[in-house]
């Protein structure tokens, strides 16, 4: 039987050749710019959920395909997890070629914090948009954002520092599975850091 390929373009960053009969890539091109991974996340899904198989795991080992090997895979909800914690991270027009992917707390980071609730409502608004707007495999999105002074010991420098941290809850339903979702991600404020 003759090999059936088809060509899968992305937005001019990878270029990959699918090989149906071997179920596999059997030569890739690949071209990397900073806001190309949720363009190449979302392409791989696409095809992992056409072979019914997960979805795959954030970071993404493009060598492994270049390689002719299985990138590592991991359930609907990791996959979400995973999503989720790209959205949080992502400054807004970080994403080459989409200025919407992200979220506004990199634009709050350093504004002064006059009311905590005005804040923690402007970031959870901030959230729920992104949200619903790039993680389409959850319905039902509530999100709390809370705001608070935490000590923290500061190794190198050998003193307790009083930081901003914001906790961020993400709750939903996952439409696939119809099962209830919850992400838990704490951030520190000014500068921004992850614990």
């Amino acid at each position: 039987m003759k090999n059936q390929f088809c060509f899968l373009h992305l937005r001019c960053d990878v270029t990959a050749f699918w090989n149906s009969e071997r179920g596999d890539f059997s030569r890739t091109c690949l071209t990397f710019s900073p806001g190309c991974l949720l363009n190449v996340l979302r392409t791989f899904n696409v095809l992992t959920k056409q072979r019914n198989m997960g979805y795959y795991k954030i970071p993404l080992l493009l060598h492994a395909v270049t390689e002719g090997r299985e990138l590592p895979a991991c359930d609907l909800e990791t996959s979400i997890q995973k999503s989720l914690e790209l959205i949080i991270t992502t400054k807004f027009g970080e994403h080459r070629s989409d200025p919407t992917f992200g979220c506004e707390i990199w634009n709050l980071d350093f504004e002064l914090i006059v009311s905590a609730r005005l804040w923690e409502e402007k970031l959870r608004q901030s959230l729920l948009k992104s949200i619903t707007s790039h993680e389409h495999r959850l319905t039902n999105v509530e999100i709390n954002a809370a705001i608070s002074d935490i000590e923290k010991f500061n190794v190198l420098k050998q003193f307790t520092e009083i930081k901003k941290r914001v906790d961020i809850q993400v709750t939903g339903q996952m439409k696939k599975t119809g099962e209830m979702f919850v992400f838990h991600t704490a951030l520190f404020l000014s500068p921004l850091s992850v614990d």
